[in-house]
């Protein structure tokens, strides 16, 4: 017999329970929080998405490059000057992120670039070495051949039509499009610090002004090599690399030969920035652009040497040369024409500039080598070329620019969807005022020292104006005119969707204008003094490279 109490206390327990479950059942259930996918972004084109939880597009895409190289070598001097071979590995990485707003888009590009590389004289730069994006080894057998490259190569903003932060030049027009080895003549400065605003107008023209960092277009004065010895006048002067000395004459003896020369200081200082402005029209045919550009030139001040050899910050007395500038200037214009007609893809680039003090927008540096008075063009070359954007005369103290053009034509043909080739040619020429090499002749007939005219040479000089003469004078490669071709072409496979896999060759040919220079690398000489003549005498020198490419980019 059930126990009644027992009964009731379990009939109460289990309505207890029932009644709970039934308010449990009425509590709220949290739920997971939604999974935002990333969606793609179609209105930039393919590769973009939305970044979640904003309406930001964001693409992200790099390249992978390996390049091996041969460039002749022609030494017979000199330990170290017969390196052939050259090789480097690449990466760069891009970001690019737009927005839309009611003032168009908005968009902040990023790039960055990073590179081994090997090898002396092209592979390895010495251009970027010494603007701080290239970083050198110091062993005994890699100096100068072996360097890691690490640049901010873009980071900019644009919105409204401006264009703020580190981009390319506005200034340049076809900057070495079809090329693998990228040295025909003409202006690429692929990363500059500048501020710049375009107007669209319609139908495909377009102007822009832009503000630019100078220090990327400024080849330094022509200055003195060496330090001048002890002489007739007992000068010496010390300086490094930051303290650029050049010759000026401060007074003149009773027979019109220089009694006093002081040393200016022609390191050039950043006071302005460059402005360029530009005109361009797209159109379904092609691209034309006029470019036009105005730089300051500039020394930092006045510097006397002493026969103590130090350098004192005085002013000048017989020469007022303190502090000055000048300004340079280019001017270029650019055609591209597409042409389907003779295969799809194909397109041909016509460019030339011309310019006075500006050798590196005009483009006449670009083979041999930027921020640099003078420079070998190959390894073990016959002479140097000399490209400095102004000289100071050491006879009035007074700023004298040189002048340069250059000139391009490169096509793309499309053999097949899959080969293509180019083909390229350019030629400039580089000018220095009259007068200037027989100036810094008679600079060195007063100091009494062959070191002091930065001639190289002997040579005799006599009376103002400079009447310059001897084999020495006659002979010497400092501030020559000379001219230049780099010619090239290349095939390239693409046997997939963004992958190339090619070859380039080019040719160079540095040259004298006028008469012959000594060989440096055959300086066996006939006489003494200013009657040595040089055996070997040059006034051209060729080169050939080679290069090799494989390049994947996503």
């Amino acid at each position: 017999m059930i126990d009644r109490k027992s009964l009731l206390l379990g009939t109460t327990a289990g309505l207890i329970t029932l009644a709970g479950s039934a308010a449990a059942a009425d509590l709220p259930v949290k739920k997971a929080a939604p999974i935002e996918y990333v969606r793609v972004c179609g209105a930039y084109g393919a590769g973009f998405f939305y970044i979640p939880g904003t309406d930001t597009c964001l693409r992200i895409s790099g390249r992978a490059r390996m390049e091996a190289g041969y460039l002749q070598s022609g030494s017979r001097n000199g330990a170290g000057n017969g390196d052939t071979s050259q090789f480097r590995g690449l990466l760069r990485l891009n970001v690019d992120a737009r927005t839309q707003t009611d003032y168009g888009t908005l968009r902040a590009f990023l790039r960055t670039e990073m590179a081994s590389r090997t090898g002396d004289n092209r592979m390895t730069s010495g251009s970027q070495q010494r603007i701080g994006n290239a970083f050198p080894a110091l062993g005994q057998d890699s100096f100068g051949r072996v360097q890691d490259y690490v640049a901010v190569d873009k980071a900019f903003v644009q919105f409204a039509g401006l264009t703020a932060g580190r981009a390319s030049s506005f200034f340049d027009f076809y900057a070495h499009d079809f090329e693998i080895i990228g040295q025909s003549l003409g202006s690429d400065v692929f990363a500059t610090n500048l501020l710049a605003y375009t107007q669209t107008f319609g139908g495909g023209l377009s102007a822009t002004l832009s503000m630019e960092d100078p220090n990327f277009r400024k080849n330094p004065f022509y200055s003195q090599a060496a330090s001048p010895a002890a002489g007739a006048l007992g000068q010496t002067v010390s300086y490094t690399l930051t303290n650029a000395p050049s010759p000026v004459i401060t007074s003149l003896a009773a027979n019109g030969l220089p009694s006093s020369i002081s040393y200016v200081d022609v390191v050039q200082r950043s006071r302005m920035p460059d402005f360029v402005g530009v005109v361009r029209y797209d159109a379904p045919w092609g691209s034309a652009q006029l470019s036009g550009a105005v730089k300051d030139i500039n020394i930092g001040g006045p510097l006397a040497g002493t026969a103590a050899g130090t350098v004192n910050p005085t002013r000048l007395t017989g020469a007022d040369v303190g502090a000055q500038t000048a300004y340079g200037w280019a001017v270029q214009g650019g055609l591209k024409v597409n042409l389907p007609q003779v295969a799809p893809g194909d397109s041909l680039y016509l460019q030339g500039a011309y310019g006075q003090g500006a050798a590196i927008y005009t483009g006449m540096v670009a083979y041999t080598g930027t921020y640099l008075s003078n420079a070998t063009v190959f390894n073990g070359n016959a002479f140097n070329q000399f490209l400095s954007d102004a000289v100071l005369n050491p006879l009035t103290g007074r700023i004298e620019t040189s002048n340069s053009f250059t000139a391009t034509v490169s096509y793309l043909h499309y053999w097949s969807p899959e080969w293509r080739s180019a083909f390229y040619g350019s030629y400039g020429e580089m000018h220095f005022p009259r007068g200037l090499r027989e100036a810094f002749g008679q600079i060195s007939q007063a100091a009494g020292s062959v070191a002091a005219g930065g001639l190289g040479l002997p040579f005799v000089t006599s009376g103002l104006p400079v009447a310059a003469n001897g084999a020495g004078f006659a002979y010497s490669q400092v501030l020559r005119d000379t001219s230049q071709i780099v010619a090239g072409a290349s095939l390239i496979w693409s046997p997939v969707k963004d992958l190339d896999i090619g070859v380039e060759g080019q040719y160079m040919r540095a040259a004298i204008l006028n008469g012959k220079v000594t060989n440096n690398d055959r300086t066996a000489t006939i006489g003494t003094g200013a009657n040595a003549t040089p055996v070997y005498p040059i006034n051209s020198q060729e080169a050939f490279q080679a290069r090799v490419r494989v390049q994947r980019d996503f």
